[in-house]
């Protein structure tokens, strides 16, 4: 398997841009991770990167052996997958990521169960708001929030989410319940908003007499966490988009009230991303299944409890 071990390093190498971040991606030390490289180049007789002491870029063989390198790999995935399918044995491990707060909520719990029906299937749950490069990043499959660019990536969809508008009674009763959207950037409200690399949070989508138009509110505290968010607004910092399912418990409790009714925000889907090919590899569409079955009932038994019977 030394070969695949140094292909499995070139292509990640190749996709991050970095000696030290593949092999901190792949859980080996940089002199392995190089020396790997090294060993490739000399089998080929060809130089596969050009490095300097700031950059490493993929020469023209380089280019040319990765997309040879990905089919082999994806060829072993397939065959590795159908074998394990044979046996009714799946193995290997599996690279995912999901929403910070939805993540924590939904899907890690989900993970034990599965990792007690299938021991030899390790998981690594990777949790951030930020945008996700499934091919980049290398991962088996994304659960994500919001909008889906186009891109030839498979979806599942899992449920649209209601957001809304909330802030602690604290800070209405000092700074006024605003209406609607107008009456938040007209009064100068201060919102709290998720900011992140690519984040495109710091304006919210209202529905305005039928249609949707863009506000953009203004505030001075902004994180890149969600829950953070949800923290300051039950501290009676200002406005926060949320989610309905992430606060429904302090909507109900009372500590949380919806603001801007009147503009409410459009729904926000919440989907599975995984690449066209990894379906053929059954230990991917296991997890897939088994999360998702799981999500939708942990959806309805929320909903069920909340005074409005909406998530």
């Amino acid at each position: 398997m030394a070969y695949v071990d140094m292909l499995k390093t070139f292509v990640r190498v190749y996709e991050l841009g970095s000696m030290s971040a593949a092999a901190r991606d792949l859980r080996v030390s940089a002199a392995v991770s190089s020396s790997r490289i090294s060993d490739l180049e000399k089998s080929l007789g060809v130089r596969l990167f050009n490095r300097t002491t700031r950059s490493l870029r993929a020469t023209a063989h380089g280019e040319l052996f990765y997309k040879g390198a990905i089919k082999i790999l994806d060829t072993i995935r397939e065959v590795e997958g159908g074998i394990a399918e044979i046996t009714a044995q799946p193995k290997g491990t599996l690279f995912i990521s999901a929403p910070l707060a939805l993540g924590k909520k939904l899907v890690a719990p989900l993970i034990p169960a599965f990792k007690a029906e299938y021991p030899d299937i390790n998981v690594r749950l990777r949790l951030s708001d930020r945008k996700v490069d499934i091919a980049q990043e290398g991962l088996d499959a994304a659960f994500v929030l919001g909008p889906l660019p186009d891109s030839d990536l498979r979806v599942r969809a899992i449920h649209d989410f209601e957001r809304v508008l909330v802030a602690s009674p604290g800070y209405v009763e000092k700074h006024g319940m605003p209406r609607d959207g107008d009456a938040i950037i007209s009064d100068k409200h201060k919102c709290l908003l998720l900011r992140y690399p690519g984040a495109t949070e710091f304006y919210w989508n209202l529905v305005v007499n039928g249609e949707i138009r863009q506000f953009h509110p203004e505030g001075s505290l902004e994180s890149d966490d969600g829950d953070v968010l949800t923290a300051w607004a039950l501290a009676d910092c200002g406005i926060a988009s949320k989610t309905r399912y992430d606060v429904a418990a302090e909507l109900d409790a009372g500590k949380l009230i919806e603001v801007a009714t009147a503009t409410p925000q459009t729904q926000q889907p919440f989907s599975c991303l995984y690449p066209h090919k990894r379906l053929q590899d059954p230990k991917v569409k296991l997890f897939i299944d088994h999360v998702i079955k799981g999500i939708r009932s942990e959806i309805d038994r929320a909903a069920a409890l909340t005074s409005s019977g909406k998530i």
